[in-house]
Parts: structure tokens; C-alpha cells; sequence
């Protein structure tokens, strides 16, 4: 599960709302120092402009973009239907299957939806030619817990609560000390891994109203649709109450991105 197969994904909504994610990854991919013919995986696609980012700098390479909703791959193939050496297909984070081993395995601002990452790096070694590399950025741990923090506090009222009776935290927020040993049991080298505050600017209360309404799937999904944009909402203005919008008109939310370089032994 990358982009989290357990949720049904807007991928239209989603193109409209993650010009911070694509920032992050164009970001990220200059770390890579691509020569341009490298074999690249991408986990946790999404809509596909990453994954052909990555297509534009390995133009003599091939790039598969794997991502577990349906939606989103069919978003991407739509999207770029005839980039050379560009392919996607849907496939689980924790179930990667190939026959043609990577030179380079990237992820961004897609693994923290999977808890278990032991199985996800077990699949990436054995996915990675000898020598071959990975980069990932994340969810760390401490990502976004005040925005997360007021919805605990929207989940505990008396409105709310009847849906949300055994509701666990969805993502996996990790850090250093746990990912470099994990990293190590999988055959991994690690590299560099460390924990990044990074803040997530939206253009003012909808376009933070339009962030939670694409990515709070775990849970909207938990109520009826009539109520979703209700607790939504409820969520956001009790967060801009909190942290009022800059002078600029932008809401602010304090992200931490786990970044994960290894390569493999």
C-alpha cells in the first residue's frame, strides 16, 4: 500500500492539491545527480507529474511508477500517455514484484500511509540491482501534530465521536532510530537519514481546506458524506484559530520529512 489502497483516492482533487508535494520532489530528485539512463521505480506515483519529472532527467532510461489506487494510475497513464521509457502500473508498497532489477528506487510524500516498512524494504532490496541506490522523503516523526492535534480534540466531541470509536492514527510518522536499523535488516546500507522540518504553505482557508479534503481520508471515510465537509471545516477553522494566516493570506502547517538515502550492500 502506497497511496493507501484502504482509501478511495480523488485523483482530480488530488492534481489540484499537492503543489507542496511536487515542490518537495523536484526538490529530492536533484539530489539524485541523475546521469540519464538509469532504471528508476518510483513508490507512491500518485497522478504521475513526479514519475514523468523523473522520465524528463533519465531520458535514456526507463521509469515505472507503481502506486496502489487505481485511480491515481489511471490518472497518470490519462495524463502521460506516449512520455519515451514512462510506464505505470498499480502495484502494493509492500508487494513489489519486478523481473528487471533498479538501479534507483525514489519515493516522495507517499510511505508514511504504510506502517509496515520492514516488508516495503525487504521488496526494495530485492527490486535494487547490487549497488543500487534509494531516496526517499516522508512523513517523519512529529509531522504535522498540531494540525493533528486539533483533529483529536474535533474527534473527541460528543458530535463526533459515535463515528470514530476505535479510530487509530493511520500513517506511520518514524524517525532515524527506528528506519537506519530497518534499513540494515533489509540489506540496505544507510546513507543519510534524517529528520526535516519543513513547512506546508496553502494559499489561505480553502487552500487548507482543500489539502484536508484530499489527504483526511482515513477520516472522512468514517462518516457520512453528508457530514464530511462539516467536520472538515470544523477542523480547519479550529486550526486557523490556533495559527492565524500569514500577512501574506497563507496557512502555515509545520511538517517533519523523514529523508532516506541507502543503498544496497
Amino acid at each position: 500500500m502506497t497511496r493507501s489502497g484502504e482509501y478511495r483516492w480523488d485523483a482530480e482533487q488530488y492534481a489540484r492539491n499537492s503543489a507542496a508535494q511536487f515542490q518537495w520532489a523536484v526538490e529530492l530528485i536533484a539530489k539524485l545527480s541523475l546521469q540519464g539512463n538509469e532504471r528508476i521505480l518510483d513508490i507512491g506515483c500518485g497522478d504521475g507529474k513526479v514519475t514523468a519529472e523523473l522520465a524528463r532527467q533519465a531520458p535514456r532510461g526507463e521509469v515505472v511508477g507503481v502506486d496502489s489506487s487505481q485511480e491515481m494510475i489511471d490518472k497518470a497513464r490519462a495524463a502521460f500517455p506516449s512520455v519515451p521509457g514512462l510506464f505505470f502500473t498499480t502495484m502494493d508498497a509492500r508487494a513489489l514484484s519486478f523481473e528487471e532489477p533498479f538501479d534507483v528506487i525514489f519515493s516522495n510524500a507517499a510511505l508514511h500511509w504504510v506502517k509496515d516498512h520492514r516488508t516495503v524494504l525487504r521488496g526494495v532490496a530485492d527490486s535494487l540491482k547490487p549497488g543500487g541506490r534509494i531516496l526517499f522523503q516522508m512523513g517523519g516523526r512529529g509531522n504535522g501534530e498540531e494540525v493533528f492535534s486539533v483533529a483529536a480534540q474535533v474527534v473527541r466531541k460528543v458530535a463526533w465521536q459515535g463515528c470514530f470509536r476505535g479510530f487509530e492514527f493511520p500513517w506511520g510518522f518514524y524517525g532515524p532510530e527506528e528506519y537506519i536499523p530497518w534499513l540494515k535488516e533489509a540489506g540496505l546500507a544507510p546513507g543519510r537519514v534524517e529528520l526535516i522540518p519543513r513547512d506546508m504553505r496553502q494559499k489561505g482557508r480553502d487552500g487548507l481546506l482543500g489539502w484536508v479534503q484530499t489527504t483526511w481520508m482515513p477520516y472522512t471515510e468514517r462518516l457520512p458524506e453528508g457530514m464530511r465537509e462539516k467536520f472538515l471545516t470544523e477542523c480547519v477553522d479550529a486550526y486557523l484559530s490556533a495559527h492565524p494566516l500569514t500577512a501574506q493570506g497563507e496557512a502555515v502547517v509545520e511538517m517533519v520529512r523523514l529523508e532516506v538515502e541507502a543503498a544496497k550492500l
